[in-house]
């Protein structure tokens, strides 16, 4: 039996992990972040780098050093009923409700919408979204051919144009930092808006969703050693983890720099074309349109894989994983046209309340040891936490939806009684509460 990966599987696997990591979410937000921070991008960088880096690599970890078998086999550590329900609903925000769908919404809005007149744009992005998800649904009705496809094909594409664009702007700068002065929430506390900005890749959530593919694609590759199945997925994930650092500086940074010319973008799509088109004219958006519809058809292909296996796994008396994924792609495809605007409008209040839920259940798993894994630990934690994070669901809604429910007047005089609440981390302290609860219940009984 084969005790361990050499040096080039290792790679394989984390280059597979990174390219279902990196979408184009994860090229807009910190191109935007690095333009509105200006001269605090380090002080935003480091909390998005939390975030954005360290929850995800925690979240594999996670699934590696518990030796569980997925998502549902992890968070059932609270309770059955509580695995299923964070299951599918961590499951449907990653995949059919926001994150996929706003991959193929993403890749027009950046590479084609703004080359077509106003009235061509529903038909167009109902045939590139089209096209997009028959590509997504061929390659998941083939998830043994992930490891190859993704790790082989598509991950080294995008890193190919997505490194030129970078090369050129370093080689040309439009500015410097040090003169870009920071706008609206980096200006008051920058820190904590490059947290929050972390959010929005959806990475933590999707680092325990792929966690259960990469031990797969471990096992796949002849190591069936349950230390080393984890050993080998907490160094994928440290690998792919460098190097999506890496690219989430150089972009911040080139986002930063465009101050010197360009105006602050209203988001990071709208950014990179722009900087796209400053250094390479018609190229730079041909570029660009290639780079981002590869970068988001490679990860709604992880996507897809992970919550077909999932939930016919979860469900193994329902639909085969071909029927799920098939579902998963028309039910995408049909969100993806409600455009990119409403996607990113829905999905911030859900982030807002899974994300608390997600950071504590890994910190729990991972730290288990040291306080005996008790479940009433998970369950205490796990309520308070909820009951904070439902506060900030509710105040993240639209405006005019908390008026119609009457939350304006109601919310404001609750969340005051919350530390931090303000900053995005009125969960912590209820966290906390929970956890002392949690711990003196579990020694009492």
């Amino acid at each position: 039996m084969k005790k361990n990966l050499n040096i080039k599987e290792l790679i394989l696997v984390a280059s597979m992990l990174f390219g279902m990591f990196f979408g184009a979410g994860n090229l807009i937000f910190p191109v935007s972040m690095g333009q509105l921070a200006g001269s605090s991008l380090w002080t935003a960088f480091a909390g998005f780098l939390i975030t954005g880096v360290g929850l995800p690599l925690l979240g594999v970890a996670a699934l590696g050093v518990s030796r569980k078998e997925g998502l549902f086999d992890l968070s059932s550590q609270v309770g059955r009923g509580y695995g299923v329900f964070f299951t599918c609903a961590l499951y449907l925000t990653i995949g059919p409700f926001f994150a996929i769908p706003r991959c193929a919404s993403m890749s027009f809005t950046v590479g084609m919408e703004g080359l077509l007149p106003s009235q061509a744009r529903p038909l167009a992005l109902a045939v590139f979204s089209f096209i997009f998800f028959a590509l997504v649904l061929f390659w998941s009705l083939r998830p043994g051919e992930i490891l190859t496809w993704v790790g082989k094909v598509l991950n080294p594409l995008f890193l190919c144009f997505l490194g030129i664009l970078i090369v050129r702007s370093f080689l040309s700068p439009m500015g410097s930092i040090s003169s870009a002065a920071p706008s609206g929430a980096y200006a008051a506390n920058a820190f904590a808006q490059g947290f929050l900005e972390g959010y929005n890749t959806m990475d933590a959530l999707a680092g325990l969703a792929f966690g259960i593919v990469v031990v797969q694609a471990i096992r796949g590759l002849g190591v069936e050693d349950a230390s080393s199945v984890a050993g080998s997925t907490v160094k994928a994930g440290v690998f792919s983890s460098i190097l999506m650092g890496l690219i989430y500086l150089l972009t911040a940074v080139m986002g930063a720099q465009s101050r010197g010319i360009l105006a602050i973008s209203e988001n990071g799509g709208v950014a990179l074309s722009q900087i796209a088109t400053h250094y390479f004219g018609t190229a730079g958006t041909f570029i660009l349109a290639v780079t981002v519809t590869v970068a988001c058809l490679k990860t709604a292909v992880g996507l897809i894989t992970s919550c077909g296996e999932t939930f016919s796994q979860m469900f193994p008396q329902g639909p085969s994983y071909k029927v799920w994924a098939s579902g998963f792609c028309v039910l995408s495809f049909l969100i993806a046209n409600l455009g990119l605007n409403s996607i990113i409008a829905f999905s911030l209040p859900v982030l807002l309340f899974l994300y608390p839920l997600t950071i504590t259940l890994i910190l729990l798993s991972l730290t288990a040891v040291s306080w005996g894994g008790n479940q009433t630990v998970y369950r205490w934690v796990t309520g308070f936490t909820a009951a904070a994070g439902l506060l900030d669901f509710l105040n993240a809604l639209p405006e005019r939806l908390t008026s119609f429910l009457r939350l304006d007047s109601i919310l404001p005089s609750v969340t005051g009684l919350l530390p931090f609440f303000d900053a995005g981390f009125g969960w912590i302290c209820p966290a906390l509460l929970g956890l002392a609860a949690g711990l003196w219940r579990a020694r009492t009984r």
